[in-house]
């Protein structure tokens, strides 16, 4: 058994390493080790303090954490994969790290300095700060990957080389160099002011509560509530993957760690190897858009969009139901088509137990409390969900968080902090590239006159924008580049800001499923050994209502709570989600019994007028759906009759 368990968790840790950078981490033993996770537990510990006590300069909070980010991001990740040695850095990691870290203290010692400095910078300190600049992208690309750097190389280029109007390139570098790293325009603007001030405290949190056992419980429940009835392992895949989600913030992390062991449980009750991973990869990613926690990118978009926490949250709620609806009900025609059936009762964890244990969920029930009624700041919030954790934990015997679990929790929320740290640093370099060249104003005017007055070929153009700059992008950084570059071409087309804003987040995250980057996709199709291209499209035609829902609330904001009453909004959710159905059934060819092209194109109709608000296109798309459904019903019933 213990031989069986170890391998599943190599071949875990096997497809981490291959889609998963993060995991892609140096070996140290011993001494080493320990010097190691002290500094990520000090980090931690850092982060929290800073953000609830600190009165010292903005400057300084965001110049040090940068700072400590490439210190952490030098010694965790090595410069290539498959760097294997136990306690090896080479000398020359040592010099990069050394002078990157001291570019970004440089900035830290001698803040007062720089601010009365105003614009005039020695060239002494324009190398200092290519210097910082370049460390930062190297951490990056060992920590995040290549698409996020082909992206902000793509910006730099433009910059130096069109955008900026000094005619000597030397003055161009300076004026680039100056404003990405000694102004808040750059490397410190809102990405890294609000993952430094929010995220990290929050990161720590989720490390703390996957130390209480909560995705077991999440696993277990998601088992108890479907796993009886038909094709449950997907629909233990779908529930459990949104729940975990909520904490993970990663696509390939949840796919895989849930994956593991949803995955096998699909291939043994019949569902095709592709399936069953582009069913783990799609609900996985799903769990980005999952409130409350939304992959951290709640917090970013509160800032940007200027409304409490709270507001994005409660707006989230019903598009993601809808999202994970379309998976539940595609799966659900999948099993009926198969003939699959759920697991033995005996099987299945018992509902007595699962009840004792809900006292797990205090800690994140009290942290949206708590933020969601203003009773106190996010990072208040976070701080006391974390010592919240503890206490609970200790009322569980099985997953007590000791003192040393403290110090893996501290760590392991200084080590993911890295990631999403150095994305946001270079999404910051990407929007304010953006920014000082006008690019931005010129790639809303391009789409805006293409569009002209046509909204939908403005959502069109958007959409595939956010799909390319998004793949390959953790959840934050993605979200922040999405803002900076598409969100104001929709704002500039009447579309309110904050449909626009979740518009882009959502084309954002499906990125991670959509061809040819589709990393969740690809993480799920190497647990379940499958075809990653067709692991791919599956994933994408199970994520149906992820591209249809952004342009429901683009075209009827009241879907995200906007100008509206609770009528509007009970028409819309009952409208949406048989229009959702019948999407998904026609994709999946099978309602009662299987349909012919021409009645899938005619119920794919009848959903598609279902979504588009208004009450005449209600009123026919109903009547084409349940009169499809109807012949479908009736078609089933002779089919079952003459095979008797």
């Amino acid at each position: 058994m213990l031989s069986a368990d170890a391998d599943v968790q190599a071949d875990v840790d096997s497809v981490m390493r291959k889609y998963d950078r993060e995991s892609n981490t140096r070996i140290w033993e011993g001494k080493p080790k320990i010097a190691i996770t002290v500094i990520l537990a000090a980090f931690s510990l850092w982060c929290i303090y800073v953000t609830l006590f600190a009165t010292f300069l903005e400057e300084i909070r965001l110049t040090s954490f940068m700072g400590l980010i490439i210190l952490m991001g030098f010694l965790i990740y090595p410069s290539k994969k498959g760097d294997q040695k136990v306690n090896h850095m080479p000398i020359s990691d040592i010099i990069f790290m050394i002078v990157g870290v001291g570019s970004f203290f440089y900035f830290t010692f001698n803040v007062n300095q720089i601010i009365n400095q105003g614009t005039r910078f020695t060239w002494f300190q324009i190398v200092i700060g290519i210097l910082a600049i370049l460390a930062l992208i190297e951490v990056t690309r060992r920590c995040v990957g290549l698409p996020i750097l082909i992206v902000a190389g793509v910006f730099i280029v433009y910059a130096l080389a069109y955008g900026l109007t000094n005619p000597e390139f030397f003055g161009r570098l300076r004026y680039l160099v100056r404003n990405l790293f000694y102004t808040k325009e750059g490397i410190f603007s809102t990405p890294v002011n609000v993952c430094s001030k929010y995220i990290v405290v929050f990161i720590i949190f989720g490390a703390f509560l996957e130390r209480t056992g909560i995705s077991n419980f999440f696993i277990d429940l998601a088992n108890c509530i479907a796993g009886r009835f038909a094709g449950g392992p997907a629909k233990v895949s779908v529930i459990s993957s949104a729940l975990c989600g909520m904490v993970s913030g990663s696509s390939v992390g949840n796919t895989v760690t849930t994956g593991s062991v949803t995955i096998p449980m699909m291939k043994k009750t019949g569902y095709k190897p592709e399936f069953a991973g582009a069913v783990e990869a799609t609900s996985s990613t799903g769990g980005q858009i999952m409130p409350p926690i939304m992959g951290a990118a709640a917090f970013l978009m509160a800032d940007f969009v200027g409304v409490p926490y709270s507001s994005i949250i409660g707006r989230a709620i019903l598009p993601a139901i809808l999202y994970f609806a379309g998976i539940f009900i595609s799966v659900h025609l999948e099993a009926k088509k198969l003939d699959l059936h759920g697991m033995p009762k005996e099987q299945l964890p018992k509902a007595r137990k699962l009840v004792k244990k809900i006292y797990l969920l205090l800690p994140l029930i009290m942290l949206v409390v708590w933020v969601s009624g203003n009773f106190m700041t996010m990072q208040k919030a976070a701080s006391l969900a974390i010592v919240l954790t503890v206490v609970v934990s200790l009322f569980n015997k099985d997953n007590r968080i000791t003192p040393g679990k403290i110090l893996e929790a501290l760590e392991a929320g200084g080590k993911s902090a890295i990631t999403v740290g150095a994305a946001c640093g270079v999404a910051g370099i990407i929007s304010g590239t953006i920014t000082m060249t006008g690019l931005a104003n010129d790639i809303i005017n391009a789409i805006v006159s293409v569009a002209g007055d046509r909204l939908i070929i403005a959502l069109i153009l958007t959409m595939l924008c956010c799909i390319v700059l998004g793949m390959g992008v953790p959840t934050t950084a993605n979200y922040c580049i999405m803002a900076a570059t598409t969100a104001p071409i929709l704002i500039r087309m009447g579309v309110p800001v904050m449909a626009a804003h979740f518009f882009v987040f959502y084309f954002g995250i499906v990125a991670d499923i959509t061809p040819p980057v589709a990393l969740a996709a690809y993480a799920g199709s190497a647990i379940a050994k499958s075809n990653p291209m067709k692991t791919a499209f599956n994933a994408s035609k199970l994520a149906v209502a992820a591209f249809i829902v952004p342009y429901m609330f683009c075209f009827n904001p009241a879907m995200l709570l906007i100008d509206t009453t609770a009528i509007q909004v009970v028409q819309i959710a009952i409208t949406a989600f048989i229009g959702i159905f019948a999407l998904a059934a026609a994709l999946e060819g099978y309602c009662f019994a299987n349909m012919n092209a021409v009645i899938r194109i005619v119920i794919a109709a009848g959903g598609l007028l279902l979504i588009h608000p208004a009450l005449a296109t209600d009123l026919v798309g109903l009547i084409i759906v349940f009169v499809s459904l109807g012949f479908q019903y009736v078609l089933s019933k002779k089919r079952k009759a003459a095979a008797q």
